[in-house]
């Protein structure tokens, strides 16, 4: 029987089946092997009994006990940052966030072909977000999960990735109750800094409840309304206003990302602004 009798998303689950356990069982099995001891070693440190260097500085000889409530839990992500990989291969990201020189990686990479190589546990801290800011969360690593996707930057998306990774957002969303607002783009995140994803379709993201887009009909602001409070309110970074502008219509505009907002800009920043509210 010929493979173009199988449906195609049979034939995409095989693919990644087949190439995850060759990731496992090849090339890949040393960088696996570290990460379980790093897991390893990291499930050790949450069972010590008493938690081991949570002393409290200065306090009195017999001051400090602990007894292990009931009621606790583990890291609830509630931001997914979206990244474009700015490299030309799906091999040659994997190959960079296993090197521990890089000291960069993601919870999921999302090929150009649509397979989807988690790569990190979604429990724990992936070093995808860098220094940045979201309104008043400065650690987003920690908030977040991230998900890169396989583009150099200046080509588009294709339909086989941006649906693969519309399945993943719908699955993170559920399983972890993330807010529609809170599927936001690196840019966004570190306007000083990133550019990514560049040239995203946003909208079509939006459509499926991943973040905020701007109505087909808007209204004009009132003559007191303030962009830089409105940006800051939707969870920009304003300490460069300039910088916060170009990633706002990186994400909303596209068509032009000059650090200036114009008044059709205008129109839809607030119209955006009411939403975030």
């Amino acid at each position: 029987m010929s493979n173009q009798s199988f449906p195609a998303n049979i034939l995409l689950i095989c693919s990644i089946v087949l190439f995850l356990s060759a990731c496992s069982s090849g090339r890949y099995a040393a960088t696996n092997k570290v990460y379980k001891q790093q897991a390893k070693s990291f499930a050790e440190t949450i069972q010590a009994f008493p938690p081991e260097n949570q002393r409290i500085d200065s306090l009195g000889e017999g001051l400090q006990s602990f007894i292990g409530t009931v009621n606790f839990g583990i890291r609830k992500p509630n931001f997914v940052i979206i990244h474009h990989t700015a490299q030309n291969s799906l091999e040659e990201t994997i190959k960079t966030f296993t090197l521990t020189k890089t000291q960069v990686s993601a919870h999921y990479v999302v090929s150009r072909d649509g397979k989807v190589v988690q790569m990190v546990n979604d429990y724990l801290r992936a070093n995808h977000a860098g220094v940045g800011r979201w309104g008043n969360d400065t650690d987003l690593n920690s908030s977040s999960i991230g998900i890169e996707l396989d583009n150099n930057g200046n080509e588009p998306f294709s339909d086989a990735q941006i649906n693969s990774l519309c399945y993943l957002l719908a699955t993170l969303k559920k399983k972890y109750s993330i807010p529609t607002a809170n599927f936001i783009g690196h840019a966004d995140i570190a306007p000083k800094r990133k550019p990514d994803p560049n040239k995203f379709p946003w909208k079509k993201l939006a459509e499926k409840g991943f973040g905020y887009w701007y109505d087909p009909v808007l209204k004009l602001p009132p003559s007191d309304f303030n962009t830089d409070v409105a940006l800051r309110l939707i969870g920009y970074d304003v300490s460069n206003i300039g910088a916060a502008i170009t990633a706002f219509k990186r994400h909303f505009v596209q068509n032009d990302i000059t650090p200036k907002l114009t008044p059709a800009d205008k129109l839809i920043l607030y119209n955006l602004y009411t939403k975030y509210l």
